[in-house]
């Protein structure tokens, strides 16, 4: 199959989340449901969507909730298939197979790296839709929106989960963009959950350790999908506007934001909904639990910071943005998959490890707990160079569990391919191996509540390739060529596939 056309405008050119959901119906991968409650419905709908509809599983648009006007709408699975993301990026959304998609998505990753990032464009307030409604003081009900609850036990409903939390650092004035959680405590507060050593969580530290005792913060709770996803990518900052500036190199074009009227931060002038307000010092409430990547409630309820939301402006008919964490396969671990994978890949080049063929990043390990590298063997021990350099660079060293290192002709994406290998091309005694204190995560639940603090891990590593020395000897594959395959694809496809 031919490698698609980078068009960057096939993607990039939209203008916030209606003109991206535009593009998402022309593609037929818009599903609108109407009348499911706020309360586990949706989310429930949206997993059991995600587990069963056959590919590609389509982004849901939820209206006609039930206590909520028509027209106020929550929007689950936005860029959780590979066209959906192509348009988010600004590539031609004709994809059918993930290494695919990955090799022309980490070109497209690089130039945007490596190309000119673009500072936002402050516009007039009174061209920005998003203050086409305020609430402010008394008026201020962050729960006048359909706000989900979305597992049975979490610890309460969940405004904040496809958002990014806006902050500016005292010191350097950087202003950053991250996806965290937030919990609603009543009308006017919400909890905000930000795990340590995230940007927003040293930039809150560091206005506190000034001496100020109120800290800025707004938060986009529905948004442009290009600007989202950079806010989940902790990328490194190398302008004023991090995220807003990437967003806008990507588009070619400065992203429009406007000046917060309470904060003082830039919003995004297109959101359909953003919070502002303030943390203030010592003031913080139980958070959680909540039903997280790994498939469980890691961990329980912990004091969390209290944002005490002072303005509230929103869309005409608004669209709050979900992304909801859960047993694997939920509503973004496809594009987690996706976005990770391409991370793990450029490390591993970076390192010098030669002829990486592919990365894949399972969703079944919430991308991170299960890892799979298929490579061409170039010399002996390239696969243990490959296996311990991808359990250890920054993206497969946070909370990796499993690493297999498999021959160019598995795909990583495919694990009856990949099981077939381990089964196979793996001797157990002389081709796995283990790393002990490895990095974790409070989140894993295998790290016991009383070391949730310092959490290390153990981690496997699996050989799964041919033996090097035996790789002009080993038996053939009894499999047809992949050039008769194509041929025979093409001419029966109707009784291969099957019916769409």
């Amino acid at each position: 199959m031919s490698t698609p056309d980078i068009d960057t405008e096939a993607g990039s050119g939209f203008v916030g989340l209606r003109e991206f959901l535009e593009l998402v119906d022309d593609i037929g991968e818009l599903e609108r449901v109407s009348g499911a409650s706020w309360d586990r419905e949706m989310s429930t709908i949206s997993e059991l969507t995600v587990r069963g509809h056959r590919n590609p599983k389509p982004a849901l648009l939820f209206d006609d909730i039930p206590d909520y006007p028509s027209g106020y709408r929550t929007l689950y699975s936005q860029t959780n298939s590979l066209n959906r993301l192509a348009l988010t990026v600004g590539m031609e959304p004709t994809y059918t197979h993930a290494i695919e998609f990955l090799e022309d998505y980490r070109r497209k990753a690089h130039e945007i790296e490596h190309g000119d990032s673009m500072d936002p464009e402050f516009v007039d307030p009174a061209d920005a839709p998003l203050f086409e409604h305020s609430m402010t003081g008394d008026d201020v009900d962050v729960l006048s929106l359909p706000v989900p609850l979305h597992h049975e036990h979490d610890g309460g409903r969940y405004i904040g989960t496809g958002d990014c939390v806006i902050t500016r650092n005292p010191s350097t004035g950087r202003v950053n963009l991250g996806t965290y959680r937030m919990m609603v405590h009543d009308a006017k507060r919400t909890a905000l959950y930000i795990s340590p050593g995230k940007h927003g969580k040293m930039d809150i530290d560091d206005w506190f350790e000034s001496g100020e005792d109120r800290v800025p913060v707004a938060a986009s709770v529905g948004q442009d999908p290009t600007l989202w996803m950079f806010s989940t990518m902790g990328i490194t900052h190398d302008s004023d506007y991090g995220e807003y500036a990437r967003a806008g190199g990507l588009k070619g074009r400065p992203f429009p934001v406007v000046e917060g009227p309470v904060t003082g931060l830039p919003l995004p002038a297109h959101g359909e909904i953003v919070l502002e307000g303030y943390l203030e010092r010592g003031n913080v409430e139980a958070e959680g639990p909540f039903g997280e990547w790994t498939g469980y409630y890691a961990s329980g309820e912990s004091a969390s910071p209290v944002f005490e939301v002072e303005a509230v402006h929103h869309r005409d008919d608004p669209i709050l943005a979900c992304a909801v964490p859960a047993k694997p396969p939920y509503d973004y671990s496809y594009h987690k998959s996706i976005a990770r994978s391409a991370n793990l890949w450029d490390q591993v080049e970076a390192a010098g490890v030669p002829d990486v063929r592919g990365v894949w990043r399972t969703e079944a390990g919430g991308s991170r707990l299960f890892n799979i590298v298929a490579i061409k063997q170039r010399y002996a021990g390239h696969a243990r160079q490959a296996a311990y350099v991808a359990a250890q660079v920054q993206a497969g060293a946070y909370a990796g569990r499993w690493t297999i290192v498999v021959d160019e002709d598995i795909d990583p994406t495919n694990l009856d391919e990949v099981a077939w290998a381990m089964s196979t091309r793996c001797d157990p005694v002389q081709d796995v191996e283990f790393i002990d204190r490895a990095w974790s995560t409070p989140l894993d639940p295998m790290v016991p509540d009383a070391e949730k603090d310092n959490p290390f891990n153990s981690r496997i590593i699996v050989d799964a390739t041919i033996p090097y020395e035996r790789r002009d000897e080993f038996p053939r594959v009894a499999e047809t060529s992949q050039a008769y395959q194509a041929e025979i694809r093409e001419a029966w496809a109707d009784v291969i596939e099957g019916p769409e």
